[in-house]
C-alpha cells in the first residue's frame, strides 16, 4: 500500500486533518515558517541582484529532521499549507528545507477544514505558485529592508529597543495625524430647536425638529440667531404642509471579510482585533464537538472576498427556506464589495463550514468566547443570503409663519434578513410612529419649545476597529498585518489605549517625528498602498518582484544617509535637572523609559532613586497659582495639570499659556495655531503669536 505525507502549519490542524484520511496518510506541522532571512543581517545582498540568503529558523532542527525520516518513507507528499501567499513561501521553503526537489510533491490547498474539502483537494494538487512565493518574498524584504535600515537609526537617537516598520509607520502617523486633528479642533457654537405639537385628533403629543425656511434647510448658527426665530413664531398657527410616504429596503449585510469581522467582534463582542484573529483561528483549524469529533467550524479567516461558493449558497437557500420560508431567501444577483485589489479573492468570505452546525447546538462544545465569535459568523452568513428588509417611511413637513419644522418616521413591513441579524450600529426603532398619524388635515396645537446648545466635535480618537477600517480603505496592509500592525505598535509602546480609544504616547510621537522628517516617503499613504499593489501585480505575474525591490532599496539608503548625518539627535535621555536626589544628594537626570520621562538618580547603580517627571511650562494654575506641570496618565497620554495635585485638582489635556482671555479673564489653551478660551460661556478664540506657550 503506498504511504502519502500530508505536512500543514498548525499541530492543531493535524488531529482534525488526520480524522478525514485513511490509516496510509500520515499527516505533520512545520509549525509555521522553517526558514527565514537571519536576524543578525540584511539577508539578501544589494551588490548581486539582491538575491536573498534564508537559513533554518533556530529551534527548528528537529522537527524538520522528523519531516525528512517520514518524507523518506512517503510514496508522495502533500504540501498543505494554508491557502495565501505566506502559505504558498512556507510549503517552497519546506520543498527548500527537506529537500525534495526530486521527490513526488504536491501542493494542495483548502478553504475549510473539512471532509469533503480535504478529499477534493487531494483530487486536485498543483505545483508550488512561484508568483504567490515571490510576492511574499517581496512584501518581506520590502519590510526588512525598512526594519534593518531604520531601527538603528532611532536607536542612535532616541533610544535602543525602538522599531520602525514599514507598515506600522504608516499606521502610526495616521494615528498621530489623528491626534493634531483633534488637539488643533476648535468648536464652533450651534443650536437646535424642537417644537412639541399635540395632534388634536389623536390627543397625543409629539416632537417636530427645526428644518429651515422657505427657501430650505438651515442651520442656526448663535443665540441671536435662536431668538429671532422663536420670537417671529410667537402666536403663530403650525399647520401640516406635506405628507411624504414611501418604502425604503434595508440591504442584507454581505458576508465576514477578515477586516470586517474584526471590526464588527469589536464593536459587537468588545474583543480586541489579535484576540478576534485568535479565536478565528480555533474555530477554523478544528474544535472538538459532541458526537462529531474535531471539525473545523469556519472558512479560512484571512480574505478580502465577499464571494460565496455555489455549493454553500445552495445549503442556504435550503436551510432559510426550510427554516424562515421562500419569502425570506434573498433574489437577485450577488452582490460585491468595491475594492481595489484582487488580492486573495481567490478565497470566499468568512463563513460557518456548515449551515447546518446551528450555534445554539454547538454551544456546549466551545468556550464562551468561541461560541460568541462563531455566533456572530454564523449569523451575518445567513443574514447576507437571506431578503432584505422592507420598510414603509413617513416625512412631514410642518409650517409656522416663514419656518418649518419636520417630523419623521419609519415601520418595518417585513424584518427579512433582521430576523436573524443585526449589527452593532444598528439604530433602535422608533415606535411612537408620530408621523404615520399626521395628513394635511390634522389639527395642531402648540404646547411649548425646546432650546438647545451645542458644540461641534472633532473626529473621534481611533480605536482598533476605526484603524482597521482606514487601512483598509487606504489599500495600506492586508487581511494577515492588520492584527500585527497593532499589536507591534502597543507592544513598542508607540500607542495606548483606554477603554476603546488609541492615543499616542510621547514615545509614539518622537518616532513619528523623525520618520516623518527624515521618511517622509515610508510614512506616505499613498506610496505605502502603492507598494501594496505592486505585491498584488507580483501574485499576478505581472511584474518581476526583483525589479520592485531594487527601485525601492537605493531611494531608502539614500534616505539613511542624509538621515545619519544630518538629522538633529533627540536630547531625551541624561538631560541634568535641578532636581536633587534625597537619597544621595546629585542632581537627577531625566531618563527615558517605556511609559516616557523620569527622573533617575546618575549614581546608579547604588543609588536606584527614582520619581515621576514633572515638566513645568511656565504658566502658572488657573485655579491656586502655582506652577501647570506636563505630566503623563497611567496609560501614557500626555496631559497638563497643577504641581500642587490632589490638593488642586486643576486639569488640562490641551496646553494652557499664561495670556488671560481678554473677553472673560478665563484661562486658554492651545488649538493648533490658535487660542482658545477653555469658559464655554465665552469660547473666545484669536491667533496663536509664535512665542505663546
Amino acid at each position: 500500500m503506498a504511504k502519502y505525507l500530508v505536512i500543514v502549519e498548525s499541530p492543531a490542524k493535524v488531529k482534525t486533518i488526520k480524522k478525514f484520511l485513511g490509516k496510509n496518510y500520515e499527516v505533520m506541522a512545520s509549525n509555521g515558517h522553517v526558514r527565514d532571512l537571519p536576524k543578525s543581517q540584511l539577508g539578501f545582498d544589494p551588490e548581486h541582484n539582491f538575491e536573498p540568503k534564508y537559513i533554518t529558523i533556530r529551534g527548528k532542527g528537529e522537527l524538520l529532521a522528523g519531516l525528512r525520516k517520514e518524507a523518506k518513507k512517503a510514496d508522495k507528499i502533500y504540501l498543505a499549507t494554508d491557502p495565501d501567499r505566506e502559505g504558498e513561501a512556507i510549503s517552497w521553503h519546506l520543498i527548500k528545507a527537506l529537500k525534495l526537489e526530486d521527490k513526488n510533491v504536491a501542493r494542495i490547498t483548502f478553504n475549510e477544514i473539512t471532509k469533503t474539502a480535504v478529499k477534493n483537494s487531494l483530487k486536485n494538487p498543483r505545483e508550488i505558485d512561484m508568483n504567490l512565493v515571490d510576492s511574499q518574498q517581496a512584501r518581506r524584504m520590502l519590510d526588512r529592508m525598512v526594519g534593518y535600515r531604520i531601527s538603528p537609526l532611532l536607536w542612535a537617537k532616541v533610544k535602543r529597543g525602538l522599531s520602525a516598520g514599514r507598515v506600522q509607520s504608516v499606521a502610526l502617523r495616521l494615528i498621530c495625524d489623528r491626534e493634531e486633528e483633534i488637539d488643533a479642533f476648535i468648536p464652533q457654537e450651534y443650536y437646535t430647536l424642537d417644537v412639541t405639537l399635540n395632534n388634536l385628533d389623536t390627543k397625543k403629543s409629539f416632537v417636530a425638529k427645526f428644518y429651515g425656511n422657505k427657501d430650505g434647510k438651515m442651520e442656526i448658527a448663535n443665540k441671536e440667531e435662536l431668538d429671532k426665530i422663536v420670537a417671529s413664531l410667537d402666536q403663530a398657527d403650525f399647520r401640516v404642509d406635506s405628507v411624504k410616504t414611501g418604502n425604503r429596503e434595508k440591504k442584507a449585510p454581505l458576508p465576514f471579510t477578515t477586516s470586517t469581522l474584526q471590526q464588527e467582534a469589536s464593536k459587537a463582542l468588545n474583543f480586541s482585533i489579535q484576540k478576534t484573529m485568535r479565536i478565528a483561528q480555533q474555530l477554523y483549524e478544528g474544535v472538538d464537538i459532541k458526537g462529531e469529533g474535531t471539525v473545523g467550524l469556519i472558512t479560512y479567516l484571512r480574505t478580502d472576498s465577499v464571494r460565496v461558493s455555489d455549493e454553500a449558497k445552495a445549503a442556504a437557500a435550503s436551510f432559510i427556506s426550510g427554516n424562515y420560508g421562500d419569502d425570506y431567501l434573498q433574489n437577485g444577483a450577488e452582490r460585491t464589495k468595491k475594492t481595489a485589489s484582487k488580492v486573495q479573492d481567490a478565497h470566499e468570505a468568512i463563513r460557518p463550514s456548515s449551515i447546518e452546525r446551528i450555534p445554539s447546538e454547538v454551544k456546549d462544545s466551545l468556550s464562551r468566547d468561541q461560541f460568541r465569535l462563531y455566533q456572530l459568523i454564523w449569523k451575518r452568513f445567513v443574514a447576507s443570503q437571506m431578503s432584505n428588509a422592507i420598510y414603509e417611511t413617513v416625512s412631514v413637513k410642518i409650517g409656522a409663519g416663514d419656518y418649518q419644522f419636520s417630523v419623521a418616521d419609519s415601520k418595518r413591513l417585513f424584518d427579512g434578513f433582521m430576523l436573524v441579524y443585526t449589527d452593532a450600529d444598528e439604530e433602535k426603532e422608533d415606535k411612537t410612529l408620530s408621523a404615520h398619524n399626521l395628513n394635511k388635515d390634522t389639527k395642531l396645537g402648540f404646547r411649548s419649545f425646546e432650546e438647545k446648545q451645542h458644540f461641534t466635535q472633532p473626529a473621534p480618537h481611533f480605536t482598533e476597529a476605526s484603524l482597521v477600517r482606514t487601512l483598509e480603505e487606504l489599500g495600506i496592509g492586508r487581511p494577515s498585518t492588520y492584527s500585527p500592525i497593532i499589536s507591534t505598535l502597543l507592544k513598542r509602546r508607540y500607542i495606548t489605549k483606554e477603554a476603546k480609544n488609541i492615543f499616542v504616547t510621547e514615545l509614539g510621537e518622537v518616532v513619528n517625528g523623525i520618520m516623518k522628517e527624515s521618511f517622509p516617503t515610508i510614512v506616505d499613504e499613498q506610496f505605502t498602498a502603492t507598494l501594496e499593489g505592486l505585491l498584488d501585480q507580483i501574485e499576478e505575474g505581472n511584474v518581476s518582484w526583483k525589479s520592485v525591490i531594487s527601485n525601492f532599496y537605493p531611494d531608502l539608503e539614500e534616505a539613511v544617509k542624509v538621515a545619519e548625518s544630518e538629522l538633529e539627535k533627540v536630547k531625551i535621555e541624561d538631560e541634568v535637572t535641578d532636581v536633587i536626589c534625597e537619597e544621595c544628594g546629585r542632581n537627577m537626570v531625566i531618563k527615558y523609559g517605556p511609559h516616557g520621562k523620569f527622573l533617575a538618580c546618575p549614581g546608579f547603580p547604588e543609588c536606584r532613586n527614582t520619581k515621576p517627571y514633572l515638566e513645568k511650562i511656565g504658566v502658572a494654575c488657573p485655579k491656586c497659582g502655582k506652577d501647570v506641570v506636563m505630566k503623563k496618565s497611567k496609560k501614557g497620554r500626555r496631559f497638563f495639570g497643577c504641581e500642587n495635585n490632589p490638593e488642586c485638582d486643576f486639569m488640562s489635556w490641551s496646553r494652557p499659556v499664561e495670556k488671560p482671555c481678554p473677553k472673560c479673564g478665563g484661562y486658554m489653551v492651545i488649538k493648533g495655531n490658535k487660542l482658545v478660551c477653555e469658559n464655554e460661556a465665552c469660547r473666545h478664540v484669536e491667533i496663536a503669536e509664535k512665542t505663546s506657550n
